[in-house]
């Protein structure tokens, strides 16, 4: 094997990088969460080309974010990387709170302990893993997707325009930080996860909007030697008088991260914050933990900010007064369009549900799934949540930050240990990332009109997974786990109680030229059948009452060259452990029910079984019909007949 012909390259010798071509279908500015996880989930398609770009000169290695939301590992199970992240990850199991002592103020002591996820919330735990980490999952998951991609690092962005016309609009200036010359790209689309100071923001003209924060915390990853009884678990600690910390355990079982709380920041003269070194902060820290000893034996990573909450007006180039008139080219997400503090463990978590909100919009319009009107809605939906955010942000930093209540002077003011404790029980859906909720804003969320007939499935929140049998195997599964990232839509049909109409819309399906899956998926030998809607039935029988060869046609298809049968389209409730999933997510047993799920896990529509042109129309909302692949017909006996 020979290599290093034109120079030495670290890495893998197998891994051919290549040049930064001077056009791209997009162009993602910023290797960070958002970044990462959305050039992840475009490098699943072939047939687009995308480009990472990074000012720095290598993947991140240390520092930063740290906190994995449940909802956040149920969405990287769709890249087949959550078991990887709950095998290194800290599992925060449950938060303990620490006051002054009622008996001696100086001293703190334990006054309440709660469990850190309640019980149903998610099938995954709360985690917590280091961003560098996190980011390298989906950086080797670049490099062994079907594209192959890699991060080109090195090019600094300089500035962008739009042209009114043109296949590649986008005109990017790039500029290598080593050598200091400049490049052009040309792109269909330029989304720029580049962070709090983003270039792209300011190119497109987007303004943040809110406060600056005067409240600095500082921030230490440690390896210490402490008498601290919960050094290994997520702890609210206030004093009295010196401060307030929030400690959080790292993955690894001894490193550990205080927030540690510095005060308010004269808003005249912030660059006083560069006045607190790591050993001030840690100072502070021992004072906080009084009676407690801190034994700092080595930093691993310290910093110090002041973060405020803001929101930026657009998430997208398209200004307010033209939003009917332009479609949108240039894409922010993440930092770049919303910053607020680490505490309540958001930030990450949101910067890439950003992302996989865009990721398979832009897939979908690229691959003519979809009109490009659909990319409007990654602004309609994604600034209403991170306004969200922002306003409970506001209300647990300020709760954090206070002083704990003196009850021989109650006049002075303070929190008092219960209500931050309650606070923390009653926000445990936010936190665990599952409180996304889109509304019928935009064709892509239905009105709940059906809503009963699933009620565990509200309409526009994520897809809430429960535990199956697959029928054909017999193998205890997790339904929700069936998506994969792959920008392909979701039809799960729970059965009704006779199974008629279940098997009558599964003949629509099938057969039927009204069939969304006949209208909007390509035809040809080289499709599969479910690259567009993914159909999965849930039948109520147990699995040894059904027969795999009485199956329809439709969830038995033939795929790929061979036309192979996929057989992992039917379940069964697990009848082993518990309420099944009828029961859990109060799915209709007399009606069944049609729970829609998008390619980014939200539930999309509840409808009836034989609401057959009414699924049709849904997906006639946003999806285009499609022409021939590459032969005008299916393989023969396949699910269409």
């Amino acid at each position: 094997m020979q290599f290093y012909l034109n120079g030495y390259a670290p890495g893998d010798p197998d891994i051919i990088k290549e040049a930064l071509p001077d056009t791209v279908d997009v162009l993602i500015v910023g290797s960070g969460p958002a970044g990462a996880l959305l050039a992840a989930q475009l490098s699943n398609f072939p047939s687009i080309s995308t480009r990472l770009v990074e000012r720095r000169d290598g993947p991140l290695k240390v520092g930063q974010a740290d906190g994995i939301a449940c909802r956040t590992v149920e969405m990287f199970e769709a890249f087949g990387l959550a078991q990887k992240l709950i095998r290194e990850a800290y599992w925060v199991n449950e938060t303990v709170f620490w006051r002054p002592s009622k008996k001696d103020r100086t001293r703190i002591e334990r006054t309440g302990r709660v469990q850190d996820t309640a019980d149903g919330l998610s099938e995954f735990p709360h985690l917590i893993v280091n961003q560098a980490r996190l980011q390298q999952y989906l950086l080797d998951y670049m490099r062994m997707s079907p594209t192959r991609l890699e991060a080109n690092y090195g090019l600094e962005f300089v500035t962008l325009k739009v042209e009114p016309e043109g296949e590649h609009p986008v005109v990017v200036t790039l500029r290598d930080v080593a050598k200091g010359s400049e490049s052009t790209v040309r792109a269909k689309y330029v989304v720029g996860c580049d962070g709090a100071r983003s270039g792209v923001r300011q190119s497109i003209g987007a303004m943040p909007q809110g406060d600056f924060a005067n409240h600095a915390w500082g921030v230490v990853d440690m390896l210490a030697v402490t008498d601290f009884p919960d050094i290994r678990l997520k702890a609210a600690i206030q004093s009295a008088d010196e401060g307030n910390i929030l400690l959080i355990p790292r993955e690894g079982g001894y490193m550990v991260r205080l927030y540690v709380d510095l005060g308010d920041i004269d808003p005249n003269h912030r660059e006083a914050v560069k006045d607190f070194t790591q050993e001030k902060v840690i100072a502070t820290a021992q004072r906080v933990l009084h009676p407690y000893s801190l034994d700092v034996k080595r930093v691993v990573w310290f910093a110090v900010y002041q973060v405020g909450q803001r929101v930026t007006d657009r998430f997208d180039d398209v200004p307010a007064d033209q939003v009917g008139s332009r479609l949108p080219r240039v894409f922010i997400a993440g930092d770049a369009c919303h910053t607020h503090s680490a505490k309540a463990g958001q930030g990450m978590n949101v910067s890439m549900q950003d992302a996989f909100n865009l990721g398979w919009k832009l897939a979908s319009v690229l691959e003519g799934r979809a009109g490009p009107e659909l990319l409007r809605t990654y602004n309609t939906e994604r600034h209403a949540i991170a306004q969200r955010l922002i306003d409970f942000d506001k209300e647990w930093s300020k709760i954090m930050a206070s002083p704990p209540k003196d009850p021989e002077h109650p006049e002075l003011g303070g929190v008092d240990p219960q209500e931050l404790q309650a606070y923390f029980v009653k926000s445990g859906r936010y936190t665990a990332g599952v409180a996304t909720h889109y509304t019928p804003t935009t064709p892509l969320t239905a009105a709940a009109t059906h809503q009963d007939l699933a009620k565990g499935f509200t309409i526009g929140m994520r897809f809430h997974s429960a535990p199956v049998v697959r029928l054909a195997d017999a193998k205890p599964v997790q339904l929700g786990h069936a998506a994969r990232a792959d920008g392909a839509w979701r039809l799960y049909a729970f059965a009704d109680s006779t199974g008629t109409r279940l098997r009558d819309l599964m003949a629509f399906l099938a057969d039927s030229p009204d069939s969304p899956i006949r209208r909007f998926t390509p035809t040809g030998t080289d499709v599969d059948i479910d690259s567009v809607i993914d159909v999965r039935a849930i039948f109520q029988q147990g699995h040894l009452e059904l027969k795999v060869e009485a199956l329809p046609s439709i969830l038995m298809p033939r795929k790929g060259c061979f036309g192979l049968i996929d057989y992992e389209k039917a379940y069964c409730p697990d009848l082993k452990n518990g309420p099944d999933i009828f029961d859990l997510r109060g799915i209709d047993r007399a009606q069944g029910a049609m729970v829609v799920v998008r390619p980014d896990q939200y539930v999309s529509n509840v409808l009836p079984l034989d609401a057959h042109a009414e699924i049709a129309a849904f997906f006639g909302r946003f999806l285009r019909d499609r022409k021939p692949s590459r032969t005008p017909s299916l393989p023969e006996n396949s699910a269409y007949g």
